[in-house]
């Protein structure tokens, strides 16, 4: 099937997929904690027979078992050495049931591991594992690829990248969402759309982690946004405890009846997750197969992501500044930093720019002395884990461009190309291939444009050559090439008709290198600032300059004011009021500040706990201990306190799991430093934890995460580590007289062996309470097993622990 048939197929009529998968194998004899895809070739005729039923229920499209069938999933059980063959068979299987039924699409999921910089898979790595499962998968043969059960965009983009390397099949990637209507790493649902489709993803959607009515709003958000398709596969409600078993109670009617709303809210392909089942299926294509096809209303996309916000270009929006500050020329300083291969400036700068009102952020590593690429590639991984704003990636070098696009995880600005046709065509195809905007800079090869005609030859010349490899003419923002009014009189006027020319005539915006217009002239902050008000006010969308400059921003304020732009009445009343020199300039030092978050007040360790500052926060320590300052006291007055903003901040959803590891590594490379200092009588443990994914389950990432958070607030953590029967559980807690024991699960198929350990407990005296969390978990089901407390992440972990200690004392 080719995407075109593809998009032929959604645009008739309503599609259906399968349903779960597990869950249904669970009734048929599989028991848990077996390689499932092992299991499956072992036991051909229970998939089979499955998706036997799917086709008769009224599926267009079945999933081929490859799940998790990828290197490193299979390598869990040994069986990596059979990757091929394996992929194969189950293609195989599943291809003999569809015939001419219908379609077989090739199932693709998240690894367990997680992407440096908070864990130690490179990207390119993953991309590479992903594509040894395509290409296995392609010796089969399947229609399309379905991407699904995905908690990271980053990982969406590199399954995206592989299997578009490799083949042109049709792609359909589905998230999962928690409650709060963002990824596990704060990823929302019209942003996942957003950077998706433009990279050219046929499908975007969600499945599993919840039922079809907590769908509704996030559908909302993504067709909002939507330019193609949304696929819904919603669980068949939560999961309930009954018998001992895990069961999912809500009927193929209501499943129907929910599925039907989700319709309405823009939803066009329909399938199930965890607990439906072929009547779940049937009971849907009844409901829907007859409802009109929905139809695509092209939306303008001209936005920029970062992996947790979207930035909207507008033009009649507030005027936006683009943060010029990461860029090594002309800053001695900082290039001596780099020349170091530190990159703290680097941060320090993007954390500066963001709390000034900075809206997206350039980076730029251009000089020499150093590797351009490694150090753009390097500052990406920093920046982003650092400040939630969008990236303007600078550079003049195709390859570095293409290095830093591969791995930014969201939709960049290029910066920039221009009509220069060497540069040109790869450029524009590395924004049509990694779904960038761009900054088209009216320039060729022969120089500067010699007057306006030219320079909209230069424009037209970029435009076109986008437009014909299939780029957006609203994926561009015009660069309106400044030049300096010392040399060049009529260079503001030049800048004001280019600004009205591409704003009235082709309808799209524009951004300016402001502090080019005052090069060489004395007094450049005036020139500045008169030039960047006129030029607001002709229509000028945005300037790559530096937010912390008060009067540049201040006067682009009470521009947008006096223009009556949404919002600028408000934002210019609240900014602090700024004394005057006798001179009648903004004196900044002067200025009353607001603080800008939740750090402004810590100490310097503090903050680098906040911030995740792990390179800086050794130093930081070791200036309190010259100081005289006891081991224990850094640890409760400036560690804890640290790490317990961060637990609010995340509480508060204003940090999300980047955000939270960040700081936990940070104090783990304090608290490693400071700890041989401690006396052996502060040394005591607080309480000791045992801690375990449970059997069967082989997913730790937030089960470490709750470890290492543990031992940051001084608790002995007992980590055993994945797929653990309970027995061994129990025996090491019996065995190190554990004051509690934490459990994790993520799948529905292995969240009873939680109960296993809970009754062997019991029956062996274990005095150690019995926590539980992870994603398929909630109060309702500890209650279920009589578990002494539930969490439902890392921060809030602590919290339970340290209550159920003082209850307990």
């Amino acid at each position: 099937m080719t995407r075109a048939d593809f998009r032929e197929l959604l645009e008739k009529r309503i599609v259906f997929i399968d349903g779960a998968t597990g869950t249904e194998l669970q009734k048929r004899g599989m028991p848990a904690g077996v390689c499932p895809e092992k299991w499956i070739i072992d036991n051909p005729w229970a998939i089979q027979e499955l998706q036997r039923a799917y086709f008769d229920a009224g599926s267009d499209i079945v999933l081929a078992p490859t799940f998790t069938a990828s290197r490193i999933k299979l390598s869990e059980y040994g069986l990596e050495g059979k990757l091929v063959e394996m992929n194969r068979q189950l293609v195989r299987l599943t291809r003999e049931v569809a015939g001419d039924k219908g379609f077989v699409a090739a199932d693709i999921s998240m690894t367990g591991k997680q992407l440096y910089p908070l864990g130690d898979l490179m990207f390119e790595d993953l991309v590479d594992c992903y594509k040894e499962q395509v290409e296995a998968i392609l010796q089969e043969g399947v229609d399309l690829f379905v991407v699904e059960t995905m908690m990271s965009l980053q990982e969406c983009r590199a399954a995206v990248l592989a299997i578009k390397e490799t083949c042109d099949l049709p792609i359909i990637v589905s998230l999962t969402f928690n409650p709060d209507g963002k990824t596990l790493y704060g990823t929302s649902p019209d942003t996942a759309m957003i950077v998706l489709q433009s990279m050219g993803v046929d499908c975007v959607g969600m499945n599993c982690s919840t039922g079809p009515d907590a769908m509704l709003e996030l559908v909302q958000q993504m067709a909002a946004v939507a330019n193609i398709p949304i696929i819904v596969k919603p669980n068949a409600g939560l999961p309930e405890l009954e018998d001992g078993k895990t069961v999912y109670k809500m009927s193929p009617d209501v499943f129907a009846d929910a599925c039907e709303k989700l319709y309405e809210a823009g939803a066009w392909l329909f399938g199930g997750c965890c607990g439906s089942t072929p009547e779940h299926i049937s009971a849907l294509v009844s409901r829907l197969k007859d409802k009109k096809q929905h139809q695509i209303e092209k939306k303008p996309m001209r936005v920029v992501t970062s992996e947790r916000m979207n930035t909207w270009i507008d033009l009649d929006g507030p005027f936006m500044v683009i943060g010029e500050r990461i860029n090594p020329t002309g800053k001695k300083k900082f290039q001596a930093s780099l020349l170091e291969g530190s990159l703290s400036m680097v941060v320090d700068f993007a954390r500066e720019q963001e709390e000034k009102g900075a809206n997206i952020l350039d980076v730029n590593m251009g000089m020499n002395g150093i590797d351009e690429k490694q150090m753009m590639l390097d500052s990406i991984y920093e920046v982003t884990s650092a400040v939630d704003l969008p990236l303007c990636l600078d550079t003049s070098h195709v390859d570095v461009m293409e290095a830093a696009l591969r791995i930014y995880p969201g939709r960049a600005l290029i910066n920039s190309i221009s009509a220069e046709k060497e540069k040109m065509e790869p450029m524009l195809k590395l924004a049509k291939k990694y779904g960038a905007m761009f900054i088209t800079l009216p320039l060729s090869g022969a120089g500067l444009p010699k007057d306006m005609e030219e320079k909209k030859e230069h424009i037209s010349t970029v435009l076109s050559a986008a437009e014909a490899i299939g780029l957006e003419r609203d994926a561009a923002v015009v660069d309106v090439l400044v030049q300096t009014v010392g040399a060049e009189g009529t260079a503001g006027l030049q800048c004001f008709e280019t600004i009205e020319y591409c704003k009235k005539e082709l309808g799209l915006p524009t951004v300016c290198g402001l502090s080019n217009i005052s090069f060489g002239m004395p007094n450049r902050q005036f020139v500045n600032a008169t030039y960047l008000t006129i030029a607001v006010s002709k229509g000028l969308t945005m300037a790559i300059a530096n937010p912390s400059q008060d009067m540049l921003m201040y006067q682009a304020a009470a521009a947008d004011t006096l223009m009556n732009k949404p919002g600028a009445l408000e934002k210019y009343a609240s900014l602090p009021v700024l004394s005057m020199t006798a001179g009648g300039a903004a004196a900044q030092a002067s200025a009353s500040k607001p603080a800008a978050d939740a750090t402004s007040s810590e100490s310097a360790v503090a903050e680098c706990v906040i911030k995740g500052k792990k390179d800086q926060i050794v130093s930081e320590i070791q200036k309190l201990l010259d100081a005289g300052m006891e081991p224990q006291e850094i640890i409760e007055n400036h560690l804890i306190k640290g790490i317990n903003v961060v637990g609010d901040l995340y509480d508060k959803k204003k940090y999300f799991l980047p955000q939270l590891i960040a700081g936990a590594n940070a104090m783990e490379v304090g608290m490693k430093h400071i700890e041989p200092l401690l006396a052996s009588d502060s040394n005591e443990s607080k309480a000791t934890v045992v801690i375990a994914t449970v059997e069967g389950d082989i997913h730790d990432i937030g089960k470490n995460l709750v470890a290492l958070m543990l031992k940051n607030y001084g608790f002995n953590v007992i980590d055993l580590g994945k797929d653990v029967p309970a027995a061994t559980i129990i025996d090491k807690a019996v065995e190190v007289d554990a004051d509690i024991i934490g459990l994790s699960a993520l799948m529905t198929t292995t969240m009873m062996r939680m109960d296993d350990v809970v009754k062997l407990a019991k029956e062996k005296g274990c005095r150690a309470k019995i926590i539980i969390g992870g994603a398929c978990i909630n109060e309702s089901f500890k209650d279920e097993i009589n578990a002494d407390g539930y969490s439902a992440d890392a921060a809030e972990c602590v919290k339970l622990v340290q209550n159920i200690m003082e209850k307990w004392a």
